[in-house]
């Protein structure tokens, strides 16, 4: 799914998304050959998670070190 399309399924913006990228949140997905990016239906639940994770206090460094550690998982 494009970037517009998964910020709305999140409730979220597109500028929100692209500063997760930034900050290591969840890797920059691959790229149409348009050069959109192409969101995994996954990426819905990663940013969920990213945004619960806030509302109880943490922080984007401890939110990105918990998404490490279920990575290795």
């Amino acid at each position: 799914m494009r970037i517009g399309e998964l910020a709305k399924r999140c409730g979220v913006s597109v500028q929100t998304l692209r500063f997760y990228e930034r900050k290591g949140l969840f890797p920059e997905p691959p790229r149409r050959l348009s050069g959109y990016r192409d969101y995994p239906p996954e990426a819905v639940r990663l940013v969920r998670f990213i945004r619960t994770a806030k509302t109880f206090g943490f922080s984007l460094r401890k939110i990105r070190e918990l998404l490490a550690v279920q990575r290795r998982s």
